[in-house]
C-alpha cells in the first residue's frame, strides 16, 4: 500500500521519466564532435543564466567555459523568453537546455543575428526526423506545430550573448504536455501533435546532432547564411513568409504589412500597402491571415 505521507519520487510520474544523463553523453559526446560537456539538473531558475555565468572568465583568470557546453534543467522556474516573457512548464514535461557556442574569429560579430534562426532550423530538422512532427517556424525563434488543424506554439529559443566572444542559445520545447496543462490557449506539444515518439532522450539527440552539423556548416563559410545555405532553409520552413502580419516594433510603434523575406541579416522583410519595404529586426510578431 503506497503511503500518502512519503516523499515524491523522481519516478512517481512515469509517463515522464528522467533524462538519462549517462546514455546522453555517451550519444552526443566524441572526439571531435562540437559537444562536450553535458549537465542535467533537477530543476533550475533559467538554464541560460546558468551557463552565461560559466561562459564568462573568473577575476583570478580563470578561463570560462568551453565551446559545446551543455546544460539541461528538466524543470525551470524562472524560463524566459523573448521581451523577457515566462516560460514555465512541469517537471520533465519538455526540453529545457542551453547550449554555449564561441563561433571564433572567422565568424563577424554582425552575423551572431543569425544563431537563434539557425537554432530554429536545426530543432525543426531534428524534430521531424525524431517525433516525426513538422515544425514550421514563426520568425525569429517561435516553434509551431499544428493542433487540431490550428497552429499552435510548441517552443521557443532564446540567445544572448556571455561577454565578447560567447553565445549562450536557449531552446524550450513542450513535449507531453495534456491540453489541460498549457500555459495559454495558443500553446501546444508534440503531444498534441500527434509525435510518434516522446522519448526525450531520443528527441534530445536528434535536436543537437541536427545543432551540431548546421552550426558547422555555418561556421564553416564564416556565418555567410546564402553559402551555408541557411537563409535558404530558413525561408523554406518559416511560416511567417507570405502571410499578413503586424509587427509591433520598439517605441510601441506598429507596422503592418505582408512578410515577403527574411534578408541577409536575418530581419524579416514587411511590404506595406504603399509599396515600401521595411526591415525588421526586432518586435513581436502578429500571424493575421490564417493558412488556407
Amino acid at each position: 500500500m503506497t503511503d500518502p505521507h512519503a516523499p515524491e519520487s523522481r519516478w512517481s510520474d512515469l509517463e515522464r521519466p528522467p533524462l538519462n544523463e549517462r546514455a546522453l553523453r555517451r550519444g552526443l559526446i566524441r572526439p571531435g564532435g562540437l559537444w562536450n560537456s553535458l549537465d542535467v539538473v533537477a530543476a533550475t531558475g533559467s538554464t541560460n543564466s546558468d551557463l552565461a555565468a560559466r561562459a564568462r572568465a573568473g577575476a583570478d583568470g580563470t578561463p570560462g567555459a568551453p565551446e559545446g557546453t551543455v546544460l539541461i534543467a528538466e524543470e525551470q522556474t524562472a524560463g524566459r523568453g523573448r521581451l523577457d516573457r515566462r516560460w514555465s512548464a512541469p517537471a520533465r514535461s519538455g526540453l529545457f537546455f542551453s547550449v554555449l557556442l564561441r563561433p571564433g574569429p572567422g565568424v563577424p560579430v554582425h552575423r551572431y543575428g543569425w544563431l537563434p534562426l539557425l537554432t530554429g532550423v536545426a530543432v525543426a530538422t531534428g524534430l521531424a526526423r525524431a517525433a516525426g512532427v513538422d515544425t514550421a517556424l514563426k520568425w525569429p525563434n517561435d516553434l509551431l506545430v499544428t493542433v487540431d488543424g490550428e497552429e499552435r506554439k510548441a517552443g521557443g529559443i532564446l540567445a544572448e550573448r556571455a561577454g565578447d566572444d560567447a553565445v549562450v542559445v536557449g531552446v524550450g520545447i513542450n513535449v507531453s504536455l495534456h491540453a489541460a496543462e498549457l500555459p495559454v490557449p495558443a500553446a501546444g506539444s508534440l503531444a498534441l501533435a500527434n509525435a510518434v515518439s516522446l522519448d526525450r532522450d531520443t528527441l534530445l539527440r536528434g535536436v543537437l546532432r541536427s545543432l551540431e552539423r548546421w552550426y558547422g556548416e555555418w561556421r564553416e563559410a564564416d556565418g555567410d547564411p546564402v553559402v551555408s545555405r541557411l537563409q535558404e532553409a530558413y525561408a523554406a520552413g518559416c511560416a511567417t513568409l507570405g502571410r499578413t502580419v503586424r509587427a509591433v516594433l520598439p517605441g510601441d510603434r506598429e507596422l503592418v504589412g505582408e512578410a515577403v523575406a527574411v534578408d541577409g541579416d536575418g530581419r524579416l522583410v514587411v511590404a506595406t500597402e504603399d509599396g515600401a519595404r521595411h526591415p525588421v529586426g526586432a518586435g513581436d510578431i502578429v500571424h493575421l491571415r490564417p493558412v488556407v
